[in-house]
């Protein structure tokens, strides 16, 4: 699986609305500003729990949460993600998440 991480508020804009498709994976740190990922999944299949945990870690890692220990990650298909009328670039609503707890880093793999 593809992971793609923005860079910047329009970079994330792009990513989250040019780029990324209705079944691909979205994630964002829970209230810290930082990067979107995406993770493309063009077959549909199920995201493997590996690359999920992966992908949750470098949106940790890429915000401003990244010094803690613990960092909550919202998780949706790019089809709930939406951008409210007006809204500067980067900020979104999530009509629908999950939230998964990791340690913001990079892998080794």
């Amino acid at each position: 699986f593809e992971i793609l991480i923005g860079k910047g508020a329009k970079n994330n804009d792009f990513l989250t609305f040019r780029l990324a498709k209705s079944q691909d994976l979205w994630l964002h740190a829970a209230d810290y500003p930082g990067s979107h990922v995406v993770v493309k999944n063009p077959n549909r299949k199920e995201i493997p729990q590996k690359t999920l945990i992966e992908a949750a870690q470098f949106a940790a890692f890429f915000s401003q949460a990244k010094t803690e220990s613990k960092v909550a990650v919202h998780y949706t298909q790019k089809k709930f993600v939406f951008k409210p009328k007006g809204a500067v670039p980067g900020l979104v609503n999530l009509a629908s998440f999950k939230t998964i707890l990791v340690e913001p880093k990079i892998s080794d793999s």
